[in-house]
């Protein structure tokens, strides 16, 4: 029976390539001059540091420009609360991926309520389709393409006939 899986997961070398990116223009940015400003890339959490809260607001811009160049979905990216001291601003950037519960089941209810005859199962981080057409499997990537409402993006992988 054809199937596949649906994920959210984020290319950590583009994620890595991106933070660079963003460095590199805090670097030579003019209004940057003189501060000590930087990203750092641990696991999937992005820290950013700089002097004001100003510029932690125009650093976060910049890293929203060049994920998305990179193609990395902003929907992944949550701001934690800045901290301000004097003058230092650190905020951090955590970098969301996996399924969680409730959406998961918010997926599976949408596939059900499509009443496209296909089986839906979670496994964790990912949600296993199965049906008896690769039709019916590809109403289903196109329906879900279509929500709004998802909070994370979603991918499609191990598709098998």
């Amino acid at each position: 029976m054809p199937s596949f899986d649906i994920v959210s997961e984020i290319d950590k070398h583009e994620l890595t390539n991106a933070v660079d990116q963003a460095n590199r223009e805090v670097g030579t940015r003019f209004d940057f001059k003189g501060t000590e400003s930087s990203f750092e890339l641990k696991d999937n959490l992005v820290t950013m540091k700089t002097e004001s809260e100003f510029q932690l607001q125009q650093m976060y811009a910049i890293l929203v420009q060049k994920a998305n160049r990179r193609g990395i979905d902003v929907k992944c990216m949550e701001e934690k609360e800045p901290v301000l001291q004097l003058k230092s601003a650190t905020q951090v950037i955590s970098m969301r991926e996996g399924l969680d519960a409730p959406l998961a089941k918010k997926i599976i209810k949408a596939i059900k309520d499509s009443k496209i005859k296909v089986q839906a199962a979670n496994q964790g981080d990912s949600i296993r389709v199965t049906g008896k057409k690769r039709d019916d499997l590809q109403q289903v990537m196109q329906m879900l393409r279509g929500m709004e409402d998802l909070e994370l993006p979603l991918q499609f992988t191990n598709f098998r006939d």
